[in-house]
């Protein structure tokens, strides 16, 4: 499995300087903790699962979680919860026949509601678990944590990585009084078990609903104020250099088109000076289907370090993942960095002229880069991720 599949052998070669790299749920934790892309959420009650998964329905798809908790009403989890196993099953009986190897199935986990539930998911579905790369944990919390991660950790094998994802969504993490105790309580809890830790996730539909908010495709995460404080100390907490993790983007919620409010969150000159009129055009069609709010919100995602994003329809499989390939001038400034770290030198002036690297300063951001790169691979100088866009992106009614 790898990202832009879709996209033909000539094409990659004219897109990328540096193509993406093959990747599964047995590839090394660090690497694979970058390696979500867009995260597609299906509720568990959906039918027919796993053929969408064998027809590869979805172009783009690496990974996806199927829900048995928001997205199940309380009187349906029973029935939910035999869907699930039924579909599993079937899937696993599939790639017994050969039909499909374990390295071309997309990252597949399953969002519990609880403790009791993942045992007997665990204890029903046998070695059809090896399909899951782990379990979603949503409401994570202080009090019920080392329990689940402790559950999690009997399901890792090193022969058949199980993983946990835990959500903050909790009103003990956002409400201000609460938060920096629950966080720190929270973060000495998954360091006790970060090899089974993929991925920190942030639930920011709970999070809205706690305060009766909800934002219109209009309003990015980064513009609710309490929201956007939240954000910022999960960031300040869990992505520190000396103990990091990988921070997914919240859920966009948005796939069909209304009237507008605001003015679009795309501006005109980049997609005029690059495509003339066709790009604005192009740009018209983005704006009314409010892909510009997903484009917005990514790309503020991944200024302040996120990476990934929770999704909820295909249509934004694409854009996502085509925003986090890295440039190729963060390529060259990333390697530049990295190879420099030898204590020599404290700061050089990057090829492209136009900025100074520091070495220790930009030292981690520079990893992070080069993990990037090897999973989405590096774009020729002359591209932007607005380019793999325009290539691809399916935009409804167009």
């Amino acid at each position: 499995m790898r990202f832009f599949t879709y996209f033909y052998e000539n094409e990659m070669e004219q897109y990328f300087y540096q193509k993406p790299q093959s990747f599964s749920k047995y590839s090394e934790r660090e690497l694979l903790s970058y390696g979500l892309g867009a995260t597609l959420y299906m509720p568990a009650t959906r039918p027919n699962i796993h053929q969408e998964i064998l027809s590869k329905k979805h172009d783009g798809l690496t990974s996806l979680v199927i829900d048995l908790e928001d997205a199940v009403g309380d009187k349906e989890v029973q029935r939910a919860e035999k869907l699930l196993i039924r579909e599993l099953l079937h899937l696993f009986g599939e790639l017994n026949k050969g039909f499909l190897n374990f390295e071309d199935l997309p990252l597949m986990f399953v969002r519990i509601r609880d403790l009791e539930q993942l045992k007997r998911l665990a204890e029903q579905l046998g070695d059809a678990i090896r399909l899951l790369t782990g379990a979603v944990l949503p409401k994570f919390n202080a009090e019920n944590g080392e329990d689940l991660l402790s559950e999690v950790r009997k399901l890792h094998t090193e022969q058949h990585p199980f993983y946990a994802m835990p959500i903050l969504e909790t009103a003990k993490v956002i409400q201000k009084e609460t938060r920096m105790e629950e966080l720190l309580s929270i973060k000495q809890q998954v360091d006790r078990y970060k090899e089974i830790v993929l991925n920190i996730r942030i639930g920011a539909t709970d999070f809205c609903g706690l305060y009766g908010i909800r934002r219109n495709a209009d309003t990015t995460v980064y513009d609710i104020a309490v929201l956007r404080d939240c954000i910022t100390d999960i960031i300040n907490v869990f992505q520190r250099f000396d103990n990091p993790y990988v921070i997914s983007g919240p859920v966009w919620e948005y796939f069909s088109a209304k009237n507008r409010m605001l003015k679009p969150q795309l501006r005109q000159t980049p997609f005029r000076e690059r495509y003339g009129d066709e790009g604005l055009k192009w740009r018209a069609k983005l704006i009314d289907n409010h892909l510009d709010g997903l484009i917005r919100e990514t790309i503020m995602d991944i200024a302040n370090g996120l990476t990934g994003k929770t999704i909820i329809h295909p249509s934004h499989i694409k854009i996502v993942q085509a925003l986090n390939v890295v440039s190729y001038e963060e390529y060259i400034d990333a390697s530049n960095i990295v190879k420099a770290a030898t204590g020599e030198i404290g700061v050089m002036k990057s090829e492209f002229a136009n900025k100074m690297n520091e070495i220790k300063p930009h030292y981690y951001w520079a990893k992070k880069i080069l993990l990037k790169s090897q999973l989405y691979g590096v774009l020729h100088e002359e591209f932007t991720n607005i380019d793999l866009i325009k290539k691809e992106v399916y935009v409804p009614g167009s």
